[in-house]
């Protein structure tokens, strides 16, 4: 989904939901690497029956990997994926599915994105070579040589998309590597794996859900099935929860940008901050650490929908509601309203942005709204247009507001900038002009320095000083002409990377100002002055090109009509599927919110017609750079000057700031396709293509592939048998039902391979790979059950886990973004005593900062971790010493010697890892005051400790709160708002409590306050091989 900080807003916002992975790692012997043994339990404690991949998110990533240098052919990539899935694999370690979802051909609504993002991308690497080959020759002026350019197969990234080459080669790869698991990891020898690969329609993660909603409420479904999805879009959540199965995890990375990762300044390693250093000495890459880069694996987290779902249980929690409140329907209505923040289909309304508190401002109108809608937005798939009218048009009455604030934190930007680029960098914040040498440790010999007991940044662990050690060379001598040779050789290969790393960072440094706005001569002008009289009319002649107001009310019911669509359209493909596989919105812009009006009277109906070919699809993306993809006839047709569709191909196109920074956050302004031209002009090349180019043209099912050990092996047996003496058309069409009993409770249609369901040897089509010669795995096709209507509640007999969630675990309401007055503080209110409180407020920490006695924690681990007190020879004191002379809980705590996942809570119902709450876990502490804050390395620093509160009510989890604790709830649920420069009254909700804030473990923090009087000081802010039939 298009909500680039989705999933930080969610995770800032309910920390609970979001556990770290405890990852298990292959163990090397005598240079033997042992994998692990994946049928053992979960270390996390949980464990899952099904393990969903979305392909995309595992392929994109394989194409410029982070762990490794990028590759330069396919088989690469490959190799890149076998070991990304074989790390997901141990970290889930699912014991009935592994589903591997790729994208197929998308429905028409999505490909406007997909043709937006191609085209970027093949402008952005035309820039960026033109911009390499100028840096290239400067180098090259100044005598600096660099290693020639090396022709790569991957250069393209346009290449992932169904149709193409590359994808009908990943799909054999894929297979191959299915039967390498199944054949020899245990941990595999019972699950069944089904691959559905880019010749099957539909988005990946969108066939994952058919599959899951189509399982549920059948004959042998078990409604306490444990899913885990694995995917980097945020829309995997909003999937998730529209699923409405409880026992469902988000598996994903800890997303962060070059320059972010955590870089210890003590031990100068990658992956973990000094407060949280082991000492634990760096491994080589290489022999002598030759391998220069340092390639850090990113962690991964689990997100949990049921904790989610407990967290929307308070958070939508209507005070006095007109009838009883389901929490199912809630949901579905906080899915919807999710929608206006950014999708896949639909631009963004220029109300809204994530940034700017879009949400929490969608909640607050919702929760306000409510009683006064008389129901809830949607019933299952379907929108209430009335009640989203007025839902809307409630959010609309704050436009003038955020674009005033907006219009003017713009500016501010601008002048800062400006202001920045005029003057250079004061004294202070320039580089030093002298860099001093390093002084070695062993100089300090006798001193607390030089006696710590784990290495110091340049001091080796055998006690030894000096720098890290390089790359060995040989010495050249007299008597050895040749390795003298060989020196100057090896020494003019370092420089040639050295040159090559520098060209690389300076090309980074230019593309990314050159996409900057204010590096602009003739910045973009901005015409349309949102939040200045006349915006509305403004918005429309400028960027819908109308003149008069006439033309302009028809164009904006028009638009308005389309946009209303698109809502339906994407409530019913998130909680249904497909509804229309031709329905797209025409435009590039998305109306106001205010806009949004008689949307009751409406009449919205959907064809579901039938998605594009491959190669059609391909055409309606492509940009022409991209042409070497297709079929050589169809290149024709996006390239030569007298095609009937070369104007879909433009060599440049305009790309609207629309108000943005940088250039890849702007609107490329690129036609639309036309599907009757399009496919008339196809319709003149297709009988040209080959037998393997109609193949990858084709539409086919997802396939399954099991051990012959496994239940099911012997209808899948039987089944080939029966189906030999079958014409090629009755194979294609003879489909066998699954029998739940046999497959774990999955159920669905199977059908024969075209090819050999179980060959004795399965080849490997990549080199350096083996053959499988004893091959014990079988294939067939996999079809879904029939479609039955998806019930939006979960199944009966489902097993909820212990709620961890309470009132004391959410934060306050904020402030709502236009009435914040921007520097972190709430607004002023008339009220006296939300002044004082106000007024005493201060800052606010900024997200995932900690405080307080847990800020002291981390100091004291810094201050340990590098001065290393000890006592002996040299007779200083040892931590040991120091920890005796300080009970724990007042105001020192001992840090852990090592790191030692912390230990959770004992609940009912299941067992759950280390973070996950609602499961049960064996205790040694019996209380839950105290709390963990997590590190900036996502992990807790240490076990839990006792935390007292200073007065106020106290629940039974050791939270301290304000005494007014009824106050607060009615403060949280809306009911002491301010009015003030409020139309509506919303964003006035304040929560008085100071102290006792909740982190991620829920207990109570610091000292809470005692009454409004008494300012609290103590309070924490977290914030194939085989050929498949056709249909």
């Amino acid at each position: 989904m298009g909500v680039p900080a989705f999933y930080r807003w969610l995770a800032e916002k309910y920390p609970l939901i979001v556990s770290d992975v405890v990852e298990e790692e292959a163990v090397e012997i005598e240079g033997v690497k042992i994998p692990v043994d994946t049928s053992k339990p979960n270390p996390n404690n949980l464990e899952y029956d099904n393990l969903y991949l979305d392909m995309n998110g595992i392929i994109h990533p394989c194409f410029h990997p982070e762990d490794r240098p990028s590759p330069s052919t396919f088989e690469e990539v490959f190799q890149c994926m076998f070991d990304y899935i074989d790390r997901l694999f141990v970290m889930v370690r699912p014991r009935k599915i592994l589903y591997m979802a790729i994208d197929g051909v998308a429905p028409r609504a999505k490909m406007n994105q997909q043709r937006s993002r191609r085209f970027r991308s093949a402008k952005d690497a035309s820039d960026a070579a033109a911009e390499e080959e100028r840096l290239r020759e400067e180098f090259e002026r100044e005598g600096r040589k660099l290693p020639p350019k090396v022709n790569s197969q991957v250069v393209d990234s346009n290449v992932i998309t169904p149709g193409t080459e590359f994808m009908g080669v990943l799909s054999i790869a894929l297979q191959y590597y299915v039967h390498l698991r199944l054949n020899y990891d245990a941990g595999w020898k019972n699950i069944k794996v089904i691959l559905s690969d880019a010749n099957v329609p539909g988005e990946g993660e969108h066939k994952i859900m058919s599959y899951i909603r189509l399982q549920r409420n059948l004959p042998g479904f078990d409604p306490n099935t444990r899913h885990c999805l694995y995917g980097l879009d945020a829309d995997l959540i909003m999937l998730g929860l529209a699923t409405h199965e409880v026992h469902f995890s988000i598996l994903r990375e800890v997303v962060f940008t070059p320059g972010q990762q955590d870089k210890c300044f003590l031990c100068g390693q990658m992956g973990h901050m000094a407060a949280a250093c082991e000492g634990k000495a760096k491994k080589r890459a290489g022999e002598f650490d030759e391998k220069g880069e340092e390639f850090v694996r990113k962690p991964y987290q689990f997100l949990h929908i049921w904790i989610l779902r407990e967290y929307l249980e308070f958070e939508m929690r209507i005070p006095n509601p007109p009838f009883e409140i389901d929490l199912e329907r809630i949901v579905d209505d906080f899915i919807f309203i999710c929608f206006f923040v950014g999708n896949d289909f639909l631009p963004h309304m220029p109300t809204l942005e994530i940034r700017e508190g879009a949400i929490n401002l969608l909640m607050a109108v919702y929760k306000k709204e409510f009683k006064s809608l008389d129901g809830y937005l949607t019933d299952g798939c379907k929108p209430n247009l009335k009640r989203v009218e007025q839902f809307i048009q409630a959010v609309g009455s704050f436009e003038d507001k955020i674009f005033q604030k907006r219009t003017k934190l713009h500016q501010r930007q601008a002048e800062r900038i400006k202001r920045d680029k005029a003057h250079p960098r004061r004294m202070d914040d320039a580089a030093p002009t002298v860099q001093p040498d390093l002084v070695p440790v062993a100089k300090f010999s006798g001193s607390r320095l030089a006696s710590a007991p784990t290495p110091s940044p340049y001091q080796s662990s055998d006690g030894r000083s000096g720098p890290p050690p390089q790359k060995a060379r040989r010495k050249s001598s007299g008597s050895s002409i040749g390795a003298a040779i060989v020196d100057v050789e090896n020494s003019l290969e370092a420089d040639e990377n050295e040159n090559k790393e520098e060209l690389k960072t300076k090309l980074k440094e230019l593309i990314r100002e050159k996409s900057d706005a204010f590096n602009s001569g003739t910045p973009e002008e901005d015409k349309v002055k949102l939040g200045e009289p006349g915006w509305r009319e403004r918005y429309y002649e400028e960027k819908f090109a109308v003149v008069t107001p006439e033309e302009m009310e028809r164009v904006r019911k028009d638009v308005v009509l389309k946009y209303t669509e698109g809502l339906c359209w994407v409530m019913h493909y998130y909680m249904e599927g497909v509804c229309s596989w031709q329905w797209f919105y025409p435009y590039h812009y998305a109306p106001f919110a205010s806009d949004l009006k008689d949307l009751g009277e409406l009449d919205i109906k959907f064809e579901l017609g039938t998605p594009f070919k491959p190669f059609n699809q391909l055409l309606g993306v492509f940009p022409a750079a991209s042409s070497h993809a297709l079929p050589e006839r169809y290149r024709t047709l996006m390239t030569d000057p007298h095609s009937p569709i070369i104007d879909f191909y433009p060599t440049d196109f305009e790309v609207d700031m629309n108000g943005k920074r940088y250039s890849w956050q702007g609107i490329a302004k690129l036609p639309f396709i036309d599907e009757r031209r399009l496919l008339e002009a196809v319709s003149e090349v297709e009988f040209t293509l080959t037998d393997e180019e109609k193949r990858r043209n084709s539409r086919m099912c997802d396939m399954l592939f099991i051990a012959t050990s496994h239940r099911l092996a012997e209808l899948i047996f039987s089944l080939d048998n029966h189906c030999r003496q079958l014409s090629e058309r009755e194979r294609v069409d003879f489909k066998a039902k699954i029998k739940p009993e046999l497959s774990d409770g999955m159920n669905g249609y199977l059908t024969p391979c075209s090819g050999e369901t179980h060959p004795p040897i399965f080849r490997s089509p990549m080199e350096g790979m083996e053959d499988i010669l004893t091959n014990q795995v079988i294939c067939c096709i996999y079809r879904l059950p029939d479609d039955h209507e998806h019930i939006t509640r979960p199944p009966p007999g489902v097993i909820f886990p212990k709620k961890i969630v309470n009132v004391g675990d959410l934060q306050p309401p904020p402030a709502l973004w236009h009435e914040d007055n921007g520097y972190g503080r709430r607004p002023h209110h008339n009220n006296n005593h939300n002044n004082y409180h106000n007024n005493h407020q201060g800052r606010q920490n900024p997200p995932g900062s900690v405080s307080g006695r847990h800020l002291g924690d981390a100091a004291h681990r810094l201050v340990a971790n590098s001065i290393q007190t000890r006592t002996g020879r040299h007779g200083y004191q040892t931590p040991t010493d120091v920890h005796n002379q300080h009970p724990p809980g007042y105001g020192y705590n001992p840090p852990p010697q090592q790191y030692v996942p912390p230990v959770p809570y004992q609940h009912g119902g299941h067992m759950g890892p280390p973070g996950v709450q609602g499961y049960a876990q064996p205790p040694p502490y019996q209380s839950r005051g105290g709390y963990q804050p997590r590190g900036v390395t996502g992990r807790f620093p240490s076990d839990p400790y006792p935390s007292q509160s200073r007065g106020g009510h106290r629940d039974n989890r050791g939270g301290g709160y304000s005494d007014n604790y009824h106050n607060q709830q009615q403060q949280w649920n809306g009911q002491d708002g301010s009015d003030h420069n409020n139309p509506r009254g919303y964003g006035g909700q304040h929560h008085h409590q100071q102290g006792g804030d909740r982190d991620r473990r829920g207990g109570g923090g610091g000292r809470g306050r005692g009454s409004h009087h008494d300012q609290g000081q103590g309070g924490n802010s977290f914030s194939a091989l085989r050929p498949r039939h056709r249909y």
